[in-house]
């Protein structure tokens, strides 16, 4: 498909993480678009990402006490009132990608015990070096919740289908959108459909993940679903409503090599359109 081939020609190998050129990117992307399995072709770009989301430093603590202390350690993972500090995004995005990519290998049981190892007591997880934060974030939880859920189908493991399933609850009190304080709107971007939805989070982003998780018949589903079919045009699609990405090669970051579709109000976005038909589909809704 083009879209493939734009991410595959135009792919960063170093910094992986570069924005949306970088390798760690062009694999998610590829498995969100449905890139055929298991092409050792791809091998190249799994192993730069691995190697990168394994490195020793992950694998070290470093207990601190306030923010600033925790940008002057050499290395290693914060840990700040008993809660790691990590954008596991990044480790959740790329098991994910990997293991829909067909080329898991035993580096994926790393990268799953790293996640698990990094949870937080109510279920996510978050990156904020703030000592008061102590709620998980649906942005920083989004991907690891989707990557151990694809680890548990891949290896059978239960405890990872029990960490995924603790992080679901993390979405699951919010209605997946609202705050638990006063039902009203987390963010305003969560209500918008976007398509790459990159390491942000909207609510088509989180009922997908429920989806892979079987729990879209969870009452607590209801809003967002609600919202969803709300948000469906009069030819039968979803739009863009926003995006994260430029097309514009002047641009300092967040370079695309593919236009998704834009942002049209009035005009289906076929891959917004198949995620969320896919995601009704599976809750059982026309």
């Amino acid at each position: 498909m083009d879209e493939a081939r734009l991410l595959l020609a135009n792919v960063v190998h170093d910094p992986v993480y570069r924005k949306w050129t970088g390798a760690h990117w062009v694999l998610s992307d590829l498995a969100d678009i449905g890139y055929e399995a298991g092409l050792e072709e791809l091998r190249p770009l799994v192993d730069r990402v691995l190697e990168s989301w394994l490195e020793p430093q992950f694998f070290r603590a470093e207990v601190v006490t306030t923010k600033a202390a925790s940008y002057q350690r050499k290395g290693g993972v914060p840990v700040i009132n008993g809660r790691h500090r990590r954008c596991a995004s990044q480790q959740g995005n790329a098991l994910r990608a990997v293991l829909k990519l067909g080329l898991g290998d035993d580096r994926a049981h790393q990268l799953a015990e790293r996640l698990m190892h990094w949870q937080w007591p109510d279920g996510g997880w978050n990156c904020d070096r703030n000592p008061s934060a102590d709620s998980s974030s649906l942005m920083e939880t989004l991907h690891p919740m989707r990557g151990l859920a694809a680890y548990a189908a891949w290896s059978g493991e239960d405890s990872a289908r029990l960490a995924a399933e603790r992080a679901a609850e993390v979405f699951l009190e919010r209605r997946l959108f609202l705050r638990r304080r006063d039902g009203q709107p987390i963010r305003a971007d969560f209500l918008r459909l976007h398509h790459p939805l990159y390491w942000h989070y909207d609510v088509l982003g989180g009922l997908v993940g429920m989806m892979e998780l079987g729990l879209l018949a969870d009452p607590r589903c209801q809003p967002a679903l609600d919202l969803l079919t709300a948000k469906r045009l009069p030819d039968g699609g979803w739009p863009a409503e926003a995006k994260w990405y430029t097309t514009d090669l002047t641009a300092r970051a967040g370079v695309s090599a593919v236009d998704w579709g834009g942002v049209n109000q009035k005009a289906s976005n076929r891959w917004v359109t198949a995620n969320a038909r896919a995601v009704l589909a599976a809750a059982g809704w026309t």
